[in-house]
Formats: structure tokens, sequence, C-alpha cells
């Protein structure tokens, strides 16, 4: 075929257009592109058609399938036990297979995560986002999937992950799982089905072609793949790897099966889905690969299913254009990317990121619609926190306090919150994702009780442990409880009005309010004490100091902090910031360097 498919909309073999299919979604939603214009297989007909109830550990098919995961899945919302603003508070990304080994083989699973909830909710985090828990090729990071209903066999099974569910949600703790998109697996039997055999009824849901094209270039690669070793008329496309063979998203079957998967999971109390890459499901050329408008039609359709179930969160990873993917008319909400290194910028003092931070903070969505990150799982977006401001923990707390009292919904790496740094001898994506370190105990810091854990462990891991910070109210780990306790009960936080937004000096001051409750954020982002003066301060408006948090603040101040529950206990006595002193004619503070509050003013 020498031109793209994608580009044209029609199927190489048949000359038909491709949504022809949706005519044929009845039949197991196969797609088109046999010889005949209709797949037949005795296998695949319409009679493996089940519907799975919550609880089942039935993956929806019949003996026969050559796929344990094509059937389709009826609507059954098991409702909604967590309160509706859960979806505006702190979220933790955990990557299972590093979290906490159960069973002593080395590798993190899903009863290792269950032990691990009470920590989770001690924390405050309100939702866990998954990575890949579903079976892979991969066995690592899971996102080259080859059975999209299945639990990956080193994290358990699906009665843990239903057991995952009914404890989580007992603690108030939402979950949510990456649903990966855009490809499967090459050991996916459809792919494997179709790479093999032209006139596979499985062909129409990926992209051949008969020619490489050498004029495409993805990622510094191209992204053409040879079907069979030694073909020369045959290749199929495969953006990030050979093992990930990308989907036809011209073909409406794609969205039937994939709104199928997302079922499975809805049905058995799955809270949402983080879609994955969703910038590549439609290319349309060489020069036209990347966040495509048809991305954000499919999108749409895939929002609308997800809110036909009560409370339930969607959001996108999609790196160039957020906005655009958080818009109503697309996924609704994405991450944004390109927030969190301008707070690390910001927060190591770095005056050039000023103020485009406060355009991004002016510019923000007020309903939630982005998701913020200091980093994440992938070296694209950053090394560790801890290496990325070269273990400044002074840095690391601003950093902290200006991502989480922010809109949108905020995500902590799991270890962010204790300063892993990245692995010991490692590199690129591995480097950060490590065993979590749970005490000090070497070589095993109380992930596993194997001999060798499945990767080296953080470089930092002998001073960063849980267990150490759990007890010390001035830790790291602290400051972030702080904080996420702080954004849960002062709503203005998450969900206010922006009323104002400036940089003076290295002086960053906000306003926000929700209803009577209005707050005033400040953050001096130097290293110098600066003073600050404004008409807030006076004390007629009674402004009470509800948060704070700077370089060699009391231990007096931070035991407040450990043991007030409410937020509602002055600071300004312990904190000594010589409140409404006469600053150069004016009522103010002097702010320490490097200080983090916020006031709680007179309605």
């Amino acid at each position: 075929m020498q031109a793209f498919k994608r580009r044209t909309g029609w199927s190489s073999r048949t000359g038909w257009p491709l949504n022809w299919s949706a005519c044929l979604l009845h039949l197991l939603m196969l797609g088109c592109g046999s010889e005949s214009g209709i797949a037949a297989s005795s296998s695949l007909s319409a009679a493996s058609v089940s519907i799975v109830s919550p609880g089942s550990t039935d993956s929806g098919v019949k003996p026969g399938s050559i796929l344990s995961d094509q059937a389709d899945v009826g609507f059954v919302d098991p409702g909604s036990k967590l309160s509706q603003g859960w979806r505006h508070q702190t979220f933790m990304q955990v990557y299972v297979r590093a979290y906490r080994d159960s069973n002593g083989d080395g590798v993190g699973d899903l009863q290792g995560l269950i032990q691990s909830l009470d920590y989770l909710q001690w924390l405050g985090i309100r939702a866990l986002w998954l990575m890949p828990i579903t079976q892979s090729q991969d066995r690592d990071h899971g996102y080259a999937v080859s059975d999209f209903r299945q639990i990956e066999t080193d994290y358990g099974s699906l009665a843990d992950f239903d057991e995952l569910i009914k404890q989580a949600h007992a603690r108030g703790i939402a979950v949510v799982i990456d649903h990966v998109i855009n490809h499967s697996a090459a050991t996916h039997p459809a792919f494997m089905d179709a790479r093999s055999n032209a006139h596979s009824p499985f062909r129409s849901w990926y992209v051949f072609q008969n020619t490489p094209s050498p004029s495409w270039q993805i990622f510094g690669s191209n992204p053409w793949r040879q079907a069979a070793p030694g073909s020369s008329s045959d290749y199929y496309f495969a953006a990030f790897s050979p093992t990930m063979p990308e989907f036809d998203w011209r073909n409406t079957a794609m969205l039937q099966w994939h709104l199928a998967h997302m079922r499975f999971w809805l049905n058995r109390g799955v809270d949402g889905f983080r879609l994955d890459a969703v910038s590549h499901l439609v290319e349309n050329g060489p020069n036209d690969w990347y966040d495509q408008e048809e991305n954000h039609r499919i999108l749409a359709q895939v929002r609308t299913e997800i809110s036909r179930y009560d409370n339930r969160y969607l959001v996108c990873e999609a790196v160039g254009k957020p906005l655009r993917y958080a818009a109503q008319d697309s996924c609704g909400r994405a991450f944004a990317f390109g927030f969190g290194p301008l707070v690390l910028r910001a927060a190591r003092g770095d005056k050039t990121a000023f103020e485009p931070l406060v355009r991004y903070i002016r510019d923000m969505p007020g309903d939630g619609a982005l998701a913020t990150m200091l980093a994440n799982h992938d070296a694209f977006a950053g090394n560790r926190v801890w290496d990325q401001l070269g273990g400044d923990q002074t840095a690391y707390r601003l950093a902290a306090a200006l991502y989480l009292l922010q809109l949108g919904t905020p995500f902590i790496y799991y270890g962010e919150e204790i300063g892993l740094s990245g692995g010991q001898g490692l590199s690129g994506d591995p480097s950060l994702r490590t065993p979590m370190v749970w005490n000090s105990k070497a070589p095993l810091y109380g992930f596993s009780d194997a001999a060798k854990p499945f990767r080296n462990f953080s470089s930092n891991a002998a001073d960063r442990s849980v267990e150490s910070q759990k007890h010390d109210p001035a830790s790291l780990l602290h400051h972030y409880r702080n904080l996420v306790r702080l954004r849960a009960q002062r709503l203005a936080l998450a969900q206010g009005e922006l009323l104002s937004v400036q940089v003076n000096g290295t002086i960053l001051q906000m306003e926000r309010r929700l209803g009577s409750e209005h707050l005033l954020m400040i953050y001096n982002l130097g290293d110098q004490v600066q003073p600050l003066v404004s008409d807030l301060f006076l004390s007629s408006k009674k402004p009470a100091l509800i948060f704070a948090d700077y370089p060699g603040m009391s231990r007096e101040a931070q035991l407040i902090l450990f043991e007030q529950q409410g937020f509602d206990k002055d600071l300004t006595v312990p904190m000594a910031l010589r409140p409404t002193m006469p600053l150069h004619g004016g009522p103010g503070y002097l702010i320490p360097a490097g200080f983090s509050g916020v006031w709680l003013l007179a309605p």
C-alpha cells in the first residue's frame, strides 16, 4: 500500500471505507478488512458475548475465542461510596511492582499495596493512580498489554484487586487505573493473529502497509516495523517500540472494544482511568502524527461512556497540548506538563520562571481540569525531585507547597513525599521506578523479605525512609502530610476563585475565595528576608496564619502543625513573624527566606 491507511481512511485490502465496520459491531466488534467483507470465525461469534458482573472472576469470554479480553461487557454501575469532592483532592501515583512485596518474591503486588493503605490514609491521600496492572509482555512497566482484563500474575489475581477496591473505599480512597488505549503488546493474541495472517479478522485493528515509508521519523527512528523477519512487503506501525503495535483508531471497532474493557473495570468498582499516550491515537502522515483533531472526538466518546457511572474520574496524558485535551469536547482533564518544571525552577529561586509561573496559575481552569505534578515515572518528565533540586530541602518544601495548594488535582509520585532519589547505578526510566523505602533496615528497607528485590533501591534509601520521618514533625514527610490535609480542609485552595496572583521581587502572592472562605497564600522564593506590606494585614481584618513553613521554623510551631487536626490555631506567636508592624509605612510581615504560608482572612 503506497498511501498511508490512516490518511486515506480506506482499507488496503477491500477498498471500502473503514467506518463500514460500524454496522457489524453487533457481531462482536470484529471490525473490517477480510477479503469477503465480513470476518468469519466460529470462535469469534456473537455467541461469545457476555456481561461481567461486579465481583466476578470471569474475564467475560466463553471458551473457544483466541482473545480472553474480546467479549462485550454490559453497563452495571455499582455506584460510589466516595464523597463528590475526592476528585479535587490529592492522588498518589503508585507503581505496584515497586511499592511493597507481600509474598517474598522481590516484586511488589496488590496485597502489599493493601497492607500500605493505612499509611496512605494517614498521609491524607484520597485517590490512587495505579500504573498498568494488567498482564503485559514487558513484565515491568506494564505498558505493553497482552490482556486488558487480567491482572499481571506478579501482582496477584482479580480477587486481590477486588479486595484492594473494597479496602481502599473503606478508607475513603479512590482507585484509578492506567488504561493503555493507543497500543497493545506484540504478544497480544489479536496482534499475533493479525501479524501472521493477512486475512485475519484482527488485521484491521492495527495499522499495516506494504512499504516502510522512510520519510517517517518518530522519537529518532522509523515507526514502521517488519511484520516478519526478512519481509519487505508487510510492515506495522509502532511508534514507541516494536513490542507496542498501535491500534487503528479509524476502525470504529476499536472504540467499542476499549469501552468494553473500561466497563469491565468500572463494573468492579474502579473509580476511573488515566489514559496513556492519547496524543498518538491517530496519525495522518509523516508530518501529522501527533495531536490530531480526530483524537478529541474519540476521547469525548470515552468520556461520555465513563460519565454514565456515578462519581468517576478520567484524565489523559497529553504532553504537548494539555489545555486542549482538558477541554469539554475532548478528554475533559489532562496532566499539566510544563507546570512542574516552572514550579521547580521558581523554588530554586530562578527569577526567569516567576512571571511564566504567574501566567500559568492565572490561566489554569477553575474546574480541576488540569492534573499537576512535579515528576512522574517517565524520564522525559524529569528526574526524581530530589535529584532535580540537588537535595535542597528548602527548595523541595517550597515546590511541594506551590503545587499542592493550587487549583487542579495534584499527583504525588510515590516516594516523592520522603525525598527518594534516582536508583543506585540506574539511569533513564528504571532509575525513577525503584522500590519504596519503608524503614532504614538495609538491604531491603521494608520493601520485601526476598533475597534480592527486582531492582536496586534509590541511592539515598538509607536516609529517607517512611519510618524515620513519620516520627519527626519537621520531616519532609510531615510537610507533605500537612499540605495534603490543609488542602482537604480548606476547599478554597482546590476549588476557589482566583482573586489575584502576582509576584513582587521574590514574593509570590495569591488570593482565593470560595463562599465565605478567603485565603491568602504567600511564598518567598528568594534567599533573603523580604518585607510584605498589605492592607490585608490591618488588625481590623484579623488575619489568622493557619499554615507556615520555612527553614529554622521552631519545633513548637512544627508540633502545632503535627498535633492540631483542625488547622484553626493562629500560628503567629510561635512563628514570631512580627505581624502588624509598620513596614515602609504600612502593616505587614517580615517574610523569611524559603517561606510558604496561608492566612485565613476575615469574610
